[in-house]
């Protein structure tokens, strides 16, 4: 194992850790997967994020017998919608999978989010869909969040949580983190009335708003959905 794999596997435990820490996921419900080469590499089934090593991140590759793994510890048992995520999403590279409490609170609902604030562009479009219900590790959880994801970074996952992804692991954990703060206030909103969504036009002068704001990095960062949070994240 290289230095580069041991220091990307290390920080899919530190985002893990943070994931919990910042109470984005409790437990070990959550997983995290990132592209490593020709293969994948995602957080072992069961196994607390505090007691976690490198040694332990099961290592999934591309190109062989579908679900083969290597390392001492099972993969997650969501390891299929990350897989087939990363398999035909070449442009992202990292998936922050959770259970946070607003996005979950909608997904029971069935409720997509939509333009309730003009940061819902930085997930593609003018809304975050919720993927219909299926089991936990199933094939058809896996069909039925890619379908969801189409031209999106982000999904709700109905009756389970959040998935976001991101060209790098920090990015797709600033995704993760900002789908729930929308969500939260998007809730907040339904209990104070009606709330007002905004047009897709709208959504698109935000998107070239945040690409001409000054020259500041943040916000070309924010133009590609790409700010970042969590371990070694931008102040």
């Amino acid at each position: 194992m290289t230095n580069a794999e041991t220091d990307l596997r290390q920080a899919i435990i530190d985002q893990s850790r943070f994931m919990n820490a910042s109470g984005l996921n409790q437990g070990t419900s959550g997983n995290i997967s990132a592209r490593w080469g020709d293969r994948m590499l995602i957080t072992p089934s069961a196994t607390p994020y505090d007691r976690m090593t490198p040694e332990m991140i099961a290592s999934m590759p591309f190109d062989a017998e579908y679900g083969t793994w290597e390392g001492p510890l099972k993969p997650s048992t969501e390891w299929r919608f990350h897989f087939e995520i990363l398999k035909n999403r070449p442009d992202m590279n990292a998936v922050v999978h959770a259970h946070p409490t607003y996005c979950t609170a909608l997904a029971i609902n069935g409720r997509e989010i939509p333009a309730c604030h003009y940061m819902i562009a930085a997930f593609g479009g003018s809304n975050v869909r919720c993927a219909p219900y299926a089991r936990y590790g199933t094939p058809e959880l896996s069909v039925l969040a890619l379908d969801a994801l189409q031209d999106r970074s982000a999904c709700l996952l109905a009756n389970h949580g959040s998935i976001a992804m991101g060209e790098t692991l920090d990015k797709a954990m600033w995704r993760a983190v900002e789908l729930e703060t929308i969500a939260r206030q998007y809730v907040l909103a339904l209990g104070l009335g009606t709330p007002v969504i905004l047009t897709d036009d709208q959504i698109a002068e935000t998107v070239r708003g945040f690409s001409s704001y000054g020259v500041q990095d943040d916000w070309k960062d924010i133009a590609a959905g790409t700010a970042l949070a969590g371990p070694g994240a931008k102040a």
